[in-house]
């Protein structure tokens, strides 16, 4: 039997990405603080598609283009640029129906790293329920792929993918066989029943919390938020 199962695994960082490329046919892209959060959203309040970009000038492109661009570094939004990632900034009216351009420090940069693979999409704490049934469904060999802090290892990320990975493996139809996939559901598994007070002293969450971000914070560590999948097609995230 042991052969006939589809593998999960996480990768900690972009950084790392080409050790596990090759082997996995839907690469799961997670920053939960804040851009996967962002980006499930904007789908929820009606967003057309999101263009995510790597890099500023390619931001700035789009913006003299006349589109409604996101741009954040280091947990701020980019002077010049119409809003950052909150998950606020997106609930709003004048982004239904419409293409936006957004570029984070970390999760757009996970997307450029993977956009070829056969299937990539949006994963959060936000989206986790919908996102594990379509994964168990879809049975295809996996990786989360955690956007982390600066292509260092973060642990908001590292939980949400130990989430991912411990729904499909309880299907006894998924086996994971890295380190990095035990011990993030290890660390998802000591978390899960208080995300906020586990990540209390968790990096991003003290940097964002100097940034006077806490509701952002509390946003992001909720759960089933929306049962939106994002998907990439073509280089524009869509509804799945």
């Amino acid at each position: 039997m042991e052969e006939k199962r589809k593998r999960v695994e996480v990768c900690y960082t972009p950084g790392e990405y080409n050790y596990f490329k090759d082997e996995f046919e839907i690469v799961v892209v997670i920053d939960v603080l804040r851009a996967t959060t962002a980006i499930c959203v904007a789908f929820e309040y009606g967003i057309k598609s999101i263009i995510p970009v790597p890099t500023l000038e390619d931001a700035l492109e789009y913006k003299k283009k006349g589109y409604l661009v996101g741009a954040e570094r280091k947990g701020q939004i980019v002077e010049g640029f119409d809003f950052g990632n909150s998950p606020y900034s997106y609930m709003k009216d004048e982004l239904k129906g419409k293409d936006v351009v957004l570029t984070t420090t970390n999760g757009t940069k996970s997307i450029a790293v993977a956009k070829d693979a056969d299937t990539l999409v949006i994963g959060a704490l936000a989206n986790l329920d919908a996102l594990t049934e379509w994964l168990i469904k879809q049975n295809k060999n996996t990786l989360c792929l955690c956007s982390g802090w600066q292509d260092k290892f973060n642990l908001e990320d590292t939980i949400c993918a130990g989430a991912i990975s411990d729904a499909l493996i309880n299907t006894g139809d998924f086996t994971s066989v890295e380190d990095s996939s035990i011990a993030a559901k290890y660390l998802y598994l000591s978390a899960k029943d208080n995300y906020m007070g586990y990540l209390k002293s968790s990096s991003h969450r003290r940097r964002l919390k100097n940034l006077n971000l806490n509701e952002d914070i509390k946003y992001c560590l909720t759960p089933n938020k929306t049962s939106v999948i994002p998907i990439l097609k073509d280089g524009k995230l869509i509804k799945l």
